[in-house]
């Protein structure tokens, strides 16, 4: 959730935001590339055996099959299930082509991920009349360009334009207007709101809050005693009230890379050894994003499933792959040895901030 506070009054001035969505990127890249899995369930991540499913085709999700969950669960919901290896410097590439397509409409993009984005169009670069038709225009493009259907929601707000491009998923897209907001927003149970997870969603139901109506009907003091900053938040959104602005090159807060291993590890060369491709994935996105981060995380799930991590933060931003890698083979070597078998390693760096890569500080105080 962020800037939840960004938002004390509803906002005088009417913006246009689209949501665009890409439906089932990662799958629908493979069945593009690969005509025989066209039609077919798929999932893209680990072995029918160990890992879990990073995205599943639309056949997939049929048999209930979902992105995080266990590859052998997905496999028994669905017996006939083809697992694919990721190819993210595909779908990167993928990815900067919708980018350039966005970029002819508005300057104004926040990429929230690979496959989705937040547009303020309010002040089109084609001088397009209608927000709808600004979406349509990206989307039929994307299409031609890349062979792909995404998905769009337009609104006057961000909340309402994420729910809004959910609502006609597959390859459709859907308009909340101002006169609709509220209302469409009452009726949704709290589960489906963005920025409220199963553990908020279950509080708020033990206090009787199950619905937007219901949230609406409480006070802003009674929202905030009960959920703190986030309470302004919900009290707002359950009004259809959202003024976050959409953040151009907007900088993550964290970005990290993990992988599980065909084959448990229990000794600290190996660990070392596979943590070496994380680090790399790493630094690659703060290089590219001109990013650094303060803390550095170690993440270990065992062989039965139990998951520890362990972070360190520094005074000075970790400005080398080199001091990087230092710490999240520090954290690694501090923990050894482990009582039990490796199933799987993380490796992630947090409290990311912008900066001039010519103005990078050397060297790590520690």
């Amino acid at each position: 959730m962020t800037d939840e506070n960004d938002q004390a009054e509803p906002s005088p001035r009417q913006r246009k935001i689209i949501h665009v969505d890409m439906d089932a990127f990662y799958a629908s890249v493979e069945q593009r590339d690969n005509p025989d899995l066209r039609g077919k369930p798929v999932a893209v991540g680990g072995s029918r055996e160990r890992g879990v499913v990073a995205a599943a085709s639309y056949e997939a999700r049929k048999f209930g099959v979902r992105s995080a969950m266990p590859s052998v669960t997905a496999k028994r919901q669905c017996p006939d299930l083809i697992f694919v290896k990721p190819r993210f410097e595909v779908y990167q590439a993928v990815s900067q082509q919708i980018r350039e397509i966005f970029a002819e409409h508005t300057p104004i993009i926040e990429p929230l991920s690979l496959d989705e984005a937040y547009l303020d169009v309010t002040e089109n670069l084609q001088s397009i009349p209608l927000a709808r038709d600004v979406a349509f225009a990206i989307r039929a493009k994307i299409k031609e360009v890349t062979g792909l259907n995404a998905s769009a929601g337009i609104s006057y707000n961000k909340f309402l334009a994420k729910l809004a491009s959910d609502h006609r998923k597959p390859n459709g897209q859907y308009v909340i207007t101002p006169e609709m907001g509220p209302a469409f927003v009452e009726s949704l149970p709290v589960g489906k709101f963005h920025g409220i997870g199963p553990a908020t969603s279950a509080k708020m139901n033990a206090l009787g809050l199950y619905t937007g109506l219901d949230m609406r009907n409480q006070s802003l003091e009674f929202m905030q005693t009960n959920f703190g900053k986030a309470g302004a938040y919900y009290y707002w959104i359950s009004r259809g009230v959202d003024n976050r602005e959409v953040r151009a090159d907007r900088i993550r807060k964290s970005v990290g890379a993990e992988n599980t291993f065909s084959n448990d590890l229990t000794e600290f060369e190996a660990m070392a050894a596979e943590l070496q491709p994380l680090i790399d994935k790493v630094w690659q996105h703060c290089e590219g994003k001109a990013a650094r981060g303060r803390t550095v995380t170690l993440k270990v799930k065992f062989n039965d499933f139990e998951i520890i991590t362990r972070s360190r933060s520094v005074a000075v931003a970790v400005s080398s792959r080199a001091d990087l890698e230092h710490l999240s083979i520090a954290l690694l070597q501090n923990e050894m040895p482990f009582s039990k078998p490796v199933r799987l390693l993380g490796v992630s760096l947090s409290s990311l901030q912008s900066c001039d890569p010519t103005e990078l500080q050397l060297g790590l105080l520690i």
